[in-house]
C-alpha cells in the first residue's frame, strides 16, 4: 500500500481533513474512485493496527518533552503507567522516516509493559519530523551522523536521571532505529540492555566497547542487513558480550511494521514483542 494513502488517512483521522476533502485527495492517488473504494477498508484495518494503544488510553500518562543533546533541545514524546511508582527507562527509536504516530504507539506499547519510554525525535535539529513521509526521508539523510548519535545517547542520561524512573535504561530501534541502537549500545556505558530490530551491525573494532546485553532481531529475507550478522556475532564472541540473535524465517525487513502491510509479519512481530519484554524485565527491573 503506498504511504502517502496511508499519510493521508492519519490526516483525516485526526481531523486536519473533512471526509470529503480526504476521499477527494484518497481517489486522486489510488487512480479513481472504485480503487479509492477498495482502498478505504484497509486503511481502516491498518490504521486500527497502528494505534494498538489508544492515544488517550487511560492507563498512561503521555507528553511530549524536550531534553538536552549534542544539537540542543531534543523533542521527544514520553509515555509511562500513571502514579508515581518509579520505573525502568525504555528509548524507543524511529525507522528512516522520523517520529511518527506508530512510533509513538510502540512506546505506549512499552510503558504498558511497566516502563518509562521515550521516543526521541532525531529530526528535532532540522525543525522536528514532517508530515510529508518523502521529505522526511530526504531530511534524515541531512543529519549529521555524530551528532545524532550524541543525541541519543543523551537521552541515556535523560532517563537514567529521571526523577521517575529506578536509574536503569534500556534501548530499541527499528531498521535505521536498529543501527542506532547499536550506535547508543557502543557508545553509552550506562546503558543496561539493547534489543535492535534488523538494524546496521557496529564495526568489529567498536563492538568490545559494548556493556549492554544485546538482543537482536532479524527478518530472515533480509539479506542486505543480513549480510553483517555473522561478523557482528564474531566480534560478540571474541569479546565475551551477552547476546542473543533471533532470525525470523520467512519474515521481511521491518517486519514488526504493522503500518506496512507489504512487510508486516503478524507471527514474527509478536514473537519478537513477547522475548523483547521478557528481556527489559530481565534486564532492567532485577
Amino acid at each position: 500500500m503506498d504511504q502517502k494513502c496511508i499519510d493521508l488517512y492519519g490526516e483525516y483521522t485526526d481531523n486536519r481533513l473533512d471526509r470529503r476533502e480526504f476521499l477527494k485527495k484518497l481517489t486522486k492517488i489510488a487512480g479513481g474512485a472504485s480503487a479509492a473504494a477498495a482502498l478505504l477498508p484497509l486503511l481502516e484495518s491498518n490504521r486500527a493496527h497502528a494505534q494498538t494503544v489508544p492515544e488517550k488510553d487511560p492507563r498512561l500518562h503521555t507528553e511530549h518533552i524536550k531534553y538536552p543533546g549534542e544539537t540542543g533541545d531534543v523533542r521527544a514524546f514520553l509515555a509511562r503507567p500513571k502514579g508515581e511508582t518509579k520505573l525502568p527507562g525504555v528509548i524507543v527509536i524511529h525507522e528512516n522516516k522520523g517520529l511518527n504516530p506508530h512510533t509513538e504507539d510502540v512506546a505506549r506499547r512499552v510503558a504498558l509493559e511497566g516502563f518509562l519510554a521515550i521516543a526521541p525525535n532525531a529530526l528535532s535539529p532540522l525543525g522536528g519530523t514532517p508530515d510529508d513521509v518523502d521529505e522526511a526521508r530526504t531530511l534524515m539523510r541531512k543529519l549529521d551522523s555524530e551528532a545524532t548519535v550524541k543525541n541519543f545517547t543523551a537521552a541515556v542520561k535523560y532517563l537514567k536521571t529521571h526523577p521517575q524512573t529506578t536509574g536503569k535504561v534500556g534501548c530499541m530501534g527499528f531498521c535505521w532505529g536498529g543501527g542506532m541502537t547499536n550506535d547508543v549500545a557502543v557508545n553509552s556505558p550506562d546503558l543496561a540492555a539493547a534489543v535492535p530490530f534488523y538494524g546496521r551491525q557496529p564495526k568489529a573494532e567498536d563492538v568490545p566497547k559494548i556493556r549492554a546485553a544485546l538482543m537482536c532481531h532479524y527478518g530472515g529475507t533480509d539479506t542486505r542487513i543480513n549480510a553483517g550478522i555473522e561478523a557482528f556475532e564474531a566480534a560478540l564472541k571474541a569479546a565475551s558480550k551477552e547476546y542473543t540473535i533471533y532470525i525470523y524465517e520467512g519474515a521481511a525487513h521491518a517486519f514488526f511494521n504493522d503500518t506496512n502491510p507489504e512487510r508486516y509479519n503478524k507471527e514474527a512481530a509478536e514473537l519478537a514483542w513477547k522475548r523483547t519484554i521478557a528481556f527489559f524485565k530481565e534486564k532492567l527491573k532485577t
